[in-house]
């Protein structure tokens, strides 16, 4: 089994997340936590992600709460790339291969890892993006740019947000500036 974990301090989203990558038989894990305040209340969110061998999501479930609220999303992607929340077809993400939790930085992983570019390159994405607080399902049109070794270009919403992220060997974001900083990896 490979593994590899990360602690984050948020900044724009007041807290810390933990999460956690490990491969089981062929397919690949992402499962943490994230701690944060928004808007004056208290969020827990829990979040598994299930990849194959080739970083294709198959599923994510996101369970918690939101200040007095408690929330729990189960997303399925279907073998023809047809996302299904809570048992509704989803069709505007039709086709996306990625999932985005707005309100992490480990699902940058996911293309990072899947794309493999080379320095000097870059690849556009098709992500469903499950936007924080809303919790709804959109199409997120990213660019992914290999700077160097270690530093990516991404961009999304047709360039509106460009970011300069560093990330480690694990492909987990290490600096995504003035959104989350890693304390601790391994």
């Amino acid at each position: 089994m490979t593994s590899a974990s990360i602690l984050w301090r948020g900044m724009t989203l007041p807290g810390h997340e933990a999460c956690r990558l490990y491969s089981q038989d062929t397919h690949w894990h992402l499962a943490g936590t994230a701690v944060f305040s928004y808007d004056g209340q208290p969020y827990k969110l829990d979040y598994h992600i299930l990849c194959d061998e080739r970083w294709n999501t198959l599923s994510a479930r996101v369970a918690g709460w939101l200040g007095d609220n408690p929330l729990e999303i189960e997303l399925k992607v279907e073998a023809d790339r047809r996302w299904v929340v809570n048992g509704i077809l989803h069709p505007a993400v039709a086709g996306c291969v990625d999932i985005d939790l707005n309100f992490s930085p480990s699902t940058n992983l996911i293309p990072i890892r899947r794309l493999d570019l080379a320095v000097g390159e870059s690849a556009e994405v098709s992500a469903a993006w499950l936007k924080f607080p809303s919790f709804q399902l959109q199409l997120l049109q990213q660019l992914y740019r290999r700077l160097d070794e270690t530093t990516y270009r991404y961009e999304s919403a047709g360039g509106s947000f460009v970011a300069d992220l560093q990330v480690n060997p694990a492909g987990f974001v290490t600096d995504y500036p003035g959104v989350w900083q890693a304390e601790a990896w391994t």
